[in-house]
This record gives structure tokens, sequence and C-alpha cells, in this order.
């Protein structure tokens, strides 16, 4: 398994997961065990999937996944903002923020994934570059 400590896109997911655990605590009963857990869980699947893609040698599929799960985050904190379930306005705006960052890194790597596959694929010779598409 590759180590994923060194990726600031780790850091920064393993980071909202401690965020968001706290900022839920704190959360009515209600909302603690509904949008709470959904929040958390999409976080750990986030962290989840920035490992599976760092151990992958083809990430793009797995980065997409990401993408979502980033995008779906955007939304569960939207609907907390405007359910009125976070103690303030700052903790609400980390959270985005932070979401923000990742989706940022992970377009980042999601695009270097994909120059990289056009580059490797062109400099291999022909016979051993696989099958030609028609």
């Amino acid at each position: 398994m590759a180590r994923t400590e060194h990726l600031p896109i780790y850091r920064a997911s393993y980071d909202l997961c401690l965020y968001l655990e706290q900022v839920v605590h704190r959360f009515s009963r209600y909302h603690k065990y509904t949008l709470g857990t959904d929040l958390g869980d999409a976080a750990r699947r986030a962290l989840k999937l920035v490992v599976r893609a760092n151990s992958q040698r083809d990430r793009v599929a797995t980065l997409l996944s990401l993408r979502e799960e980033f995008e779906e985050l955007k939304v569960l904190l939207r609907l907390g903002q405007d359910l009125k379930v976070f103690c303030g306005l700052n903790t609400f705006e980390h959270a985005v923020k932070q979401v923000i960052e990742l989706a940022k890194q992970n377009e980042g790597w999601l695009k270097s994934q994909r120059q990289g596959q056009g580059r490797n694929r062109s400099a291999m010779p022909d016979g051993l570059a696989g099958p030609s598409v028609p």
C-alpha cells in the first residue's frame, strides 16, 4: 500500500474529517443523527478515495468519484447552513473553504493524471502502446 501522509490532499481531507466531527458534535440531537451523519460519512468516503487513488496506477476513475464526493459535501454543507445547524457563520465558512480547497487539489491531481496518460501513451513505441483504437 502506498504511503499517503505526504500528500497535501490527504492531510487536508483528514483535517476536514476531524473538523466536521467536532462541528457535528454541537448539532442538535435531530440534526446530529441525520445531516451530521451524512456529513461525517461523506468526509470519510472522500478520505478513503484519496487513499485509494494514491495506491492505484490509473487514478482517473477514482479522482472523478472524489470530485462527486466533494460536490455532495458542498450540497450537505449548504443544506446545513440553510437549516441553521451550524453554531455560527464562521463554522460553516471554514468547512466550505476546506471543501473548496480540497476540490481544487483534486482537480489539479486529475488534470496531471489526464495529461500524464496522453504523454505516456504517445511516448511508447507503437507495438508496446497496446491495440490502436480506430
